[in-house]
């Protein structure tokens, strides 16, 4: 497998860690998103990815090569092709919970706070640095609020969002609290989130999925 990254990308550190987990071997091409403009930008890349976004995965194992984009539906694809160890539970019920904290980190907190927002909130509104970061900071914070809300009040949270094992919460969770914690996001406040983040970061997986362990990091 390829898989088509950023360092920084909080959606490539999501299928790192459950590539990881899964104990599937795949090769990392980096994708600057700001050398040279971005090289999400060019023909190549937008050939694979019209979007002009990371990830992208390229899964040659099957018959006939695959070309999978969005980070979730990625994972979704992994664990359909590689149901061990799982990272969605057996139950509908837990499994909606599951995807629930998953979207609402992967399509609530996350997409406010996309470069290309932020981009355009400097580029194009004219807003100052300043205002630019205290917009992430609002809205991450808020969403990991609601996050911490959830995890708080269910007895399905244990030493990961959901019960002892990781699942496709965690793969969503870790990577926002390492972009919250970049931009000194105040998360005094989340003793759950945090206790889950502690744990995640004790295992291998979530180790070699780390921003700062890529071979693209600066």
């Amino acid at each position: 497998m390829k898989l088509y990254s950023y360092f920084r990308s909080s959606a490539s550190y999501r299928v790192r860690i459950a590539l990881n987990l899964k104990g599937l071997s795949y090769d990392v091409v980096p994708v600057h998103l700001l050398k040279n403009g971005g090289e999400q930008f060019t023909a190549d890349y937008r050939q694979l990815n019209p979007d002009a976004l990371v990830p992208a995965l390229i899964d040659d194992s099957t018959q006939n090569a695959v070309v999978l984009t969005q980070s979730l539906a990625i994972i979704e694809y992994l664990e359909e092709m590689h149901s061990e160890p799982p990272l969605l539970p057996s139950d509908a019920v837990d499994r909606a919970y599951v995807r629930g904290i998953a979207l609402s980190i992967a399509c609530d907190i996350h997409p406010l706070n996309n470069l290309r927002v932020l981009r355009y909130l400097v580029r194009n509104l004219k807003i100052s640095e300043d205002d630019k970061n205290a917009w992430y900071r609002h809205w991450c914070e808020q969403g990991l609020a609601a996050v911490e809300a959830t995890l708080a009040k269910d007895s399905r949270a244990g030493d990961f969002c959901y019960g002892d094992a990781p699942t496709l919460a965690d793969c969503c969770l870790i990577p926002q609290i390492a972009n919250a914690q970049r931009v000194n996001c105040n998360l005094s406040a989340m003793p759950t989130i945090m206790r889950i983040n502690e744990t995640c970061l004790t295992l291998e997986a979530f180790k070699q999925a780390a921003p700062a362990r890529q071979v693209d990091a600066e």
